[in-house]
């Protein structure tokens, strides 16, 4: 970006051009203006531009041309189109042929500011604090599919575009959510993921817009919500599928006016705020059953992006099993363990249903049973010979575990946590018998205590 920002303004109408010149001219921002598409045509040839802004009606074609003319020549200028008020579909459609955003008439100013800022940081991608910030989060795999997904998340950075993110559960919809924020103008500020079947029906509506004091039993103060908490970054919604109906009515309205209502509060909010959702569930299908709005859906779902479950990318198993290990000693306060040569084999065999998720739970599995420093196939504790993938219970096993609708990891930990307790008790609360008794190593439970918060017992 060159050290005074140049914007291309392209509308056939006078008062408009001079109205956004002035805006821009008091922004610090050259402008250079072009009343058809013919004349933006000619001065994209002759001038580097920093951005473009264009009006979606020209006297001999239409904004959307212009955005895909500069998609196949200069990709790197970001386009926000001008349109009609309300037009959502215009805007989507816009969008999808790779417009930055759009923003609708009459033309508020401050909203075109932050537009504006926003896409001229495009132009600072290689500033020092986002490369810190994309070596902590990475996605790990050189395979095809992920090839393409990385270049995929790069291109969908430079937009503002919603994104919805599907893929199997486990497979990292999050951190690719996470990459898209963090490579993107917005990187500056927050990222906030939200888990919306994780929030009470009763509670979602004041965790999404906030509420003001008094407005029910239990509001003594102001509360801002996650979508003010989210104001100038990118908002989240993992699991948007697990939204009742009336939920996804305000949200729509939210998304679509750009502003948010507080509960207990007469006045709109406006709020800057980039959506990105994701789902393991087909949306389309639950659309079709009526289950999910499909105004909604569509709103949310300008640009898919699917995130490979990991029986797609085998290859990349090892690489991702020695970023895990990695993580996980230092989690654990360990060095880092080996693994040999046939259990990876057997980690690529797998289909882990799970996904990555999965894999690092049975590494971090592995860790903990392994009695040295390597890793084999019997610390796996899987069974490459079940076609299901099942771990080594049997059905009678299976049939009889009753978790009374607990979450498995939640379950699972109870269990550990009472045989660990029962096991401290034998032993008299000496952690090196109780190991024993358990028949796992002294680190095993040493993490153990750590992980299931267990103090010693008296």
């Amino acid at each position: 970006m060159s050290q005074t920002p140049l914007i291309l303004i392209v509308d056939d109408e006078p008062d408009i051009l001079q109205l956004l010149g002035i805006t821009l001219s008091r922004m610090n921002i050259n402008t250079i203006k072009a009343e058809n598409l013919t004349q933006a045509k000619d001065a994209l040839g002759k001038h580097k531009f920093d951005m473009c802004l264009t009006d979606m009606r020209l006297p001999d074609g239409d904004g959307i041309e212009l955005v895909s003319h500069i998609q196949q020549t200069a990709p790197e200028i970001p386009v926000a189109l001008i349109t009609a008020h309300g037009n959502m579909e215009i805007a989507i459609q816009s969008m999808k042929a790779g417009a930055f955003d759009f923003i609708s008439k009459p033309v508020d100013l401050n909203r075109l500011k932050k537009l504006v800022n926003s896409a001229l940081k495009l132009g600072q991608q290689d500033s020092q604090g986002q490369k810190s910030q994309s070596k902590k989060k990475q996605l790990i795999g050189d395979t095809e599919v992920m090839q393409q997904l990385k270049q995929n998340i790069l291109k969908l950075a430079r937009s503002q575009a919603p994104v919805f993110i599907h893929g199997e559960s486990g497979t990292g919809k999050e951190l690719v959510a996470k990459l898209i924020h963090i490579k993107g103008p917005r990187s500056d500020k927050s990222f906030i993921p939200i888990n919306c079947g994780a929030i009470p029906s009763e509670l979602m509506e004041s965790e999404f817009f906030g509420h003001k004091k008094g407005s029910f039993t239990g509001a003594v103060v102001d509360k801002k919500g996650l979508f003010q908490l989210a104001d100038g970054g990118t908002l989240f919604l993992d699991e948007i599928a697990e939204l009742p109906f009336n939920m996804q009515v305000k949200l729509l309205r939210a998304i679509q006016e750009k502003t948010i209502r507080p509960v207990g509060s007469e006045k709109e909010v406006p709020i800057d705020v980039r959506i990105l959702s994701a789902s393991h569930k087909n949306l389309m299908q639950l659309v079709e059953d009526e289950q999910f709005r499909q105004d909604l859906f569509y709103r949310i779902n300008v640009i898919e992006l699917v995130v490979p479950p990991l029986r797609e990318r085998k290859d990349d198993i090892p690489k991702i099993a020695d970023y895990l290990l990695q993580q996980l000693s230092i989690t654990m306060d360990i060095n880092k363990p080996k693994i040999s040569n046939e259990a990876i084999k057997v980690l690529t065999n797998y289909q882990f249903p799970g996904n990555i998720r999965e894999l690092e739970n049975i590494l971090e599995r592995a860790i903990t049973l392994s009695s040295d420093d390597e890793i084999k196939i019997e610390d796996l504790s899987i069974d490459q010979h079940i076609g299901d993938n099942r771990a080594f219970l049997s059905d009678a096993e299976l049939s009889s575990l009753e978790r009374d609708e607990l979450p498995l990891e939640e379950y699972l930990e109870k269990i550990e946590t009472h045989e660990i307790l029962e096991a401290l008790k034998q032993a008299n609360g000496n952690r090196t018998q109780a190991a024993k008794i358990l028949g796992i190593s002294f680190r095993a439970m040493r993490y153990k205590l750590k992980k299931l918060n267990i103090d010693d017992i008296n």
